[in-house]
């Protein structure tokens, strides 16, 4: 077995030794406002000069423990020295060829191990992507182009890219989806994670306005992130999945958040034992580097060459990231994500005890989420907000999602430590 610890160089506690952001970081912002768009979202003044395992370092020398894993993306830890070392082999052979084109043994190599890794009973066929909203554009091609169908259900609260297909799908904020219409027709959104959902969608929409024989595909996170780390009820999943069976729709699982070990399983959708028909995935698939994958089983991927295409997707050093960074997370860092999400959601449920604006904990693995509370018990999007600045101002860093919750989703080799570290400084911010 593979070491879960990677013992490198940066301290393995947080320390702030400047105010924040200090003059190097200040100064670098200042460039960035200068030339870049407007469009990016930063939450707090954090310019990252390196980072190992679970640590990040900023251009001032302060040094941050990291529960975010570049949303949900590193998951063997940053910088991992046996994902770093396939890189620079690779690097020195072949940076690029196209897969699109030409053959590469490690675009083959890691299509084989996810092959046998979905959870179809067959394997599967892979198309390799750039990102995870790419995944999810060719996803809404490949479940038209094969159903010969037009309609697609997604649900509120879902996320799913920002290019204009996945930007369909996606119901998360409005913001995402405002002055950018016409978006691409044929998407129709429902509620998440509850049967009256589902109920509604097959008493009311499939009887008047959504024809079941001309919907294509539900696609559907099976925890959703953005939409804040939200867990569906029991049976929802396997009740879309005979919704599917009965009218010939096909189930596309977004897993580009939950996927590739983060909840403690490969694909979190394995959770439930329901076997999509199609999956998406990136982020964590790659420790990094951009890569993302279309997943389907293999009867359902039959368009012809030049259907669907990309020049990058599927990159030599990106694919030897990947092999190495799937070799990692099942030589330890999938039972290491199951036991450090159940120490981290049992200190959050302390924490919940102690102090009633925050919420019991929800997610799987180490997707974790908790929701911040009015006196009221209303939903307080003003205090997560201050909470993730004033954890920045401590050596913490965290992200929102939903409407008021802080996601905790750090690399999978954290230890219980680590997980402590982040529970006081949680607890001393709650209790300030």
């Amino acid at each position: 077995m593979l070491s879960i610890s990677v013992n490198l160089g940066l301290p393995q506690v947080p320390s702030v030794v400047t105010s924040l952001p200090g003059s190097r970081a200040q100064a670098i912002i200042e460039r960035d406002r200068a030339v870049t768009s407007p469009s990016y979202t930063r939450d707090y003044p954090l310019v990252v000069a390196r980072g190992e395992g679970c640590m990040v370092e900023d251009v001032d020398g302060n040094v941050f423990l990291d529960m975010t894993a570049g949303i949900a993306v590193t998951n063997t830890g940053h910088a991992h020295p046996e994902v770093v070392a396939a890189i620079q082999a690779q690097s020195a052979q072949l940076l690029h060829m196209s897969g699109t084109d030409f053959y590469y043994e490690p675009m083959v190599e890691l299509a084989e191990k996810l092959a046998v890794r979905a959870p179809f009973p067959e394997g599967a066929r892979v198309f390799f992507t750039n990102s995870g909203a790419e995944s999810n554009e060719g996803a809404i091609k490949l479940a038209r182009y094969y159903t010969k169908r037009s309609q697609i259900v997604a649900f509120l609260g879902a996320f799913h890219g920002r290019t204009y297909g996945a930007m369909s799908l996606t119901g998360s904020k409005v913001v995402q989806r405002a002055n950018f219409g016409p978006f691409v027709p044929g998407v129709t959104h429902i509620p998440y994670g509850t049967h009256a959902s589902l109920d509604y969608l097959e008493k009311q929409l499939f009887l008047t306005t959504l024809p079941p024989e001309e919907v294509a595909a539900i696609v559907v996170e099976p925890i959703q992130g953005e939409g804040g780390y939200i867990v569906p009820e029991e049976g929802f999943l396997q009740r879309i999945r005979d919704i599917c069976d009965r009218y010939g729709i096909l189930m596309v699982v977004d897993e580009v958040q939950s996927g590739m070990g983060r909840t403690g399983r490969l694909f979190a959708i394995e959770h439930w034992g329901v076997m999509p028909d199609i999956i998406t995935t990136a982020k964590g698939i790659a420790s990094g580097l951009p890569l993302g994958a279309i997943l389907s089983r293999p009867e359902l991927m039959t368009w012809s060459p030049g259907a669907h295409a990309t020049t990058f997707g599927g990159n030599p050093v990106a694919c030897v990231a990947g092999i190495a960074t799937l070799r990692l997370l099942e030589s330890g860092l999938m039972t290491n994500a199951t036991q450090m999400g159940e120490l981290l959601q049992a200190g959050l449920t302390q924490l919940h005890q102690r102090f009633p604006q925050l919420s019991a904990p929800r997610g799987k693995g180490l997707m974790v989420a908790v929701d911040l509370l009015d006196e009221e018990g209303n939903l307080d999007r003003q205090m997560r907000d201050r909470i993730i600045q004033e954890a920045f101002l401590r050596g913490l860093l965290l992200l929102g999602c939903g409407k008021a919750a802080i996601r905790f989703c750090p690399p999978l080799i954290i230890d219980s430590d680590q997980i402590q570290i982040a529970l006081d400084i949680l607890a001393d911010i709650l209790g300030s």
